[in-house]
Formats: C-alpha cells, structure tokens, sequence
C-alpha cells in the first residue's frame, strides 16, 4: 500500500515485533501480491481474482466454524458470503473483458492459473493458512484476515488502474470499498478481543 501511495524506501518486517519469540521469529502466512505478476492481460488478471476469491471464500468458511472464531463467526461467514459476491462481479467483468463466455474449467484450465488452486488473497496457501489458524486465538485469526483484505484492497485499487472501460472502473471501486468496510468491521472486532484478553489476563 505503501508504494502504491508513492513511497520507494519500503521494508516489511514479516511477522512484526509481536510475532517475535525469544530468538526465533514465528506468525502468520506472509501476505504479498506476486502471482499477479506473471497476468499478461485485463481477462487473466480478472481470472486470477476470482481464483484467488475463491480461495478466500474457502478460508472464510473454515475459520467461521473454528472454536477460537467463535465470538467473531457470524464476521467470518460474511466474509465467506462477500467473496461469493465478488467472484459473481468479477465473472461479469471477465466476460466482458474477452468478449465471451468462460470455458467449463474456468479458470483452472487458464495457463495463467496454474498452480494458484491453493491460493488466496494475498498470494497466500489456503491450506498453509488454515493448518497455521488451527488452535489460535480470534485476535490472530483476525490479524491474518486483515492482512489478507489489506493487501486485497490494494489489489482492486492496482486492477481499476490498469483494466479499462467505465464498468470496470465502477466494478474495482464497489470493491475497494467493500474491503474498506470489511477491514472497519475486522478492527472494531480485533479491539474488543485484545480488550477482552487484557480484561481476562
């Protein structure tokens, strides 16, 4: 988000310092947004969000029935129903984009998706994910899912700069701010948990 502001001198601390144990280094699955890169046109950039949409929705569902999401389930699963959504917007949008109806094993048979089946938003492993949420708490699984969402939103802001036309434009900005409003919903749920622990503690 920071270069996309215009900022050149960036450096991530993957993990951060709360992730920081002793002297060795564990969090969650790295957010980033590489696969994009490899996209060679508007319709296959569009056929990768939806992959990586899906991915997510995966993710949403599973995390919603976990013990730990309990007081933030209900959160999870509009999640889940948001990704639906946003794969049914992007479908419309890549039908325009190549001029015709998807193939049967859209997008999986795509050569641009390969290899992306177990992904998500943020580039990140679906299953690498959810094996890492198993067991911890909702204040972790909400720090991952705005990690995910943040670097989502960055992503739609980068697509309605570089995929033409007017719908798309009004497509990535329902987006943008749709992820806008997840991450809101996210933060205020993240601060009731971390007050809810130091309360407990």
């Amino acid at each position: 988000m920071l270069r996309t502001a215009g900022f050149t001198n960036v450096v991530s601390m993957a993990g951060g310092i709360k992730a920081w144990q002793g002297l060795v280094a564990s969090g969650p699955p790295e957010a980033g947004m590489s696969f994009f890169t490899a996209a060679a046109d508007a319709a296959e950039l569009i056929a990768l969000a939806w992959l990586l949409e899906e991915g997510s929705r995966k993710f949403y569902a599973a995390v919603a029935g976990m013990p730990a999401a309990e007081d933030a389930a209900g959160l999870f699963s509009r999640l889940a129903s948001a990704e639906e959504r946003h794969k049914a917007s992007l479908l419309a949008l890549y039908r325009d984009a190549a001029g015709r109806e998807p193939d049967p094993g859209f997008p999986r048979d795509m050569p641009i998706a390969r290899g992306a089946d177990d992904r998500m938003e943020g580039n990140v492993s679906v299953s690498q994910a959810l094996a890492w949420a198993g067991g911890k708490e909702t204040h972790d699984l909400l720090e991952l899912s705005m990690a995910l969402e943040t670097d989502s939103y960055d992503l739609y802001i980068k697509m309605g700069r570089t995929v033409p036309g007017a719908k798309a434009q009004e497509v990535f900005s329902r987006l943008v701010a749709e992820e806008q409003a997840h991450l809101a919903r996210m933060a205020v749920l993240l601060d009731r948990s971390i007050a809810g622990g130091k309360r407990d503690g």
